[in-house]
Order: C-alpha cells, then structure tokens, then sequence
C-alpha cells in the first residue's frame, strides 16, 4: 500500500431485514436468537453492495470488466443498523493500475462488519478471500455428504435480468447472478446456515442482463471451527463459447448448535 494511501467512505445506509418471515433462517429473529445471535442477521451478500459507489469512484467503468470485491464477514448486523463501506487506497482514481486495497464495512460503534480486499485488474497480491487458508476440517456431521471436488449441477442458457441498463452493476447482484444454492440438498438436515466470506469477481465482464450463460461451480474446500462448519464453493459465468466472464469464491457455514447431529 502506497504511503499516501487515504481512507475513501461511502455513505451511511441502513439495510433492510427483507427475510424475518424465512423459514429456519438465520435472517429470523426468533431463529437467530435461539442460536445465539442478537436478532434476524442482514445476509452478509447486502454488505457487498455499499463497495459499488466506491468502486466507481476509484476505477470508473473499468471494474465492471475486472474488478473484485473480496469480503469475510465478521460481525451479523440487523434491521436497519448504520453502516457504511470503506476503503484504504492512494487519492484520484486507479484505473490504469492493476491493485489490491484493504477494503471493510463498519457500524456506528466502530465494529468491523466484514474485512477484506478490492481490486481491479490482475495485481500481484491476492485478494482477501483468495488467500485465506484453512485446517483440515475435523468431524463433519452437517455437511458429511460434502467435499472437494463435489461437483455443484450445471445450469446452461442460465439468463439474468437483475441489471441496469442491461447490465449487472451492484456487487450483490453479482453475487445472486453466480449463487447456486449454498449446497442446500447436500446438508443433513436441520440445520442454520448463514454467510461467511465472499469474493465476486469480473474477469471479462461486464455480466449482462438477457443473455445466456453456462453457470458452474464446485467445492474447493471444507471444513470446521469451534461453533460451525463450512464450505468454500467456486462458481464460474460462462458465455457459451467458454469465454470466462466472471467468478465466485463463496464460504457458507452452519452452526453446531442448531443441529441435532452435534447435540450428544
């Protein structure tokens, strides 16, 4: 990082608990605090967004085609708690660079909603969520049925139209464009999932709105910690000449307590 690196905020937004009525969620309030948690979470995906302002400041237009947004979540907001996103980089616009910034969301209470890198081009350094590195995962009960290489099912002529003007332009949208289902019908059930890192990544973007893709993914990496387990699963947009238009890098947990297999 340049010596005359300059901290960039963006505004102070108060997102919206749009999932309190889900089914065994997270995002309920009764369901969170049951496990511990202070209330219905805001997904950690709705955090990518507030970077979208700041990355057209920094990068203009060019971040659409290979820029990255690369974020480990570290503490669940709620309903309309204040945050707002910010990143470490050097004044004017980086453009014409190939860079990595340290890049974060914080609260009001100077809290660290989620940690992690932005970037455009190719950069030397990695992105946050590229570089983090796990231990061999100990017992699995949630996810048993998972593992490396576990193939997730292709989707062909997959066709997006969560756009503007007929292209994808907000991080989390990125992210609903190359989501494919969490491994849901791979977990034994019941058990509380909830988001832990995200990279969203444009390697020949822009994604655009109406046009067929081929969306694949697989699973990179499992694991455990002291309260949950996960999985780290790498999605790919493809245009249908096998031209790589974008990927994800998406870790998703689910917590001990909320499963009988780890009630014993």
């Amino acid at each position: 990082m340049e010596l005359d690196a300059e901290l960039r905020h963006g505004t102070w937004v108060q997102p919206i608990n749009r999932w309190q009525e889900a089914e065994n969620s997270i995002h309920n309030d009764a369901v969170a605090q049951s496990v511990g948690m202070r209330g219905g979470t805001i997904p950690g995906t709705v955090h990518l967004s507030h970077f979208g302002p700041l990355m057209d400041e920094l990068f203009g237009d060019r971040w659409l085609i290979d820029g990255a947004v690369s974020m480990f979540y570290t503490y669940a907001t709620t309903h309309m708690e204040d945050v707002r996103a910010v990143v470490k980089a050097p004044p004017g616009r980086c453009w014409e660079r190939n860079a990595v910034f340290p890049a974060w969301v914080e609260n009001k209470d100077g809290k660290t909603v989620c940690k992690g890198t932005v970037s455009i081009g190719t950069p030397e350094s990695s992105t946050y969520v590229r570089g983090l590195s796990f231990d061999p995962p100990a017992e699995m009960r949630i996810a048993s049925r998972v593992a490396p290489g576990t193939e997730i099912e292709s989707i062909d002529n997959f066709v997006f139209e969560e756009g503007e003007d007929g292209i994808v332009r907000s991080p989390q949208s990125m992210f609903h464009a190359m989501n494919t289902n969490y491994l849901r019908g791979q977990i034994n059930q019941p058990a509380v999932g909830f988001y832990g890192a995200t990279e969203v990544a444009m390697r020949n973007g822009p994604i655009r709105t109406g046009q067929a893709y081929t969306k694949t993914g697989r699973v990179v990496g499992v694991g455990t910690s002291d309260k949950t387990e996960f999985a780290l699963v790498d999605t790919e947009l493809r245009e249908p000449d096998g031209r790589l238009v974008a990927e994800m890098r998406h870790l998703t947990r689910w917590m001990k307590v909320s499963s009988p297999l780890w009630k014993s």
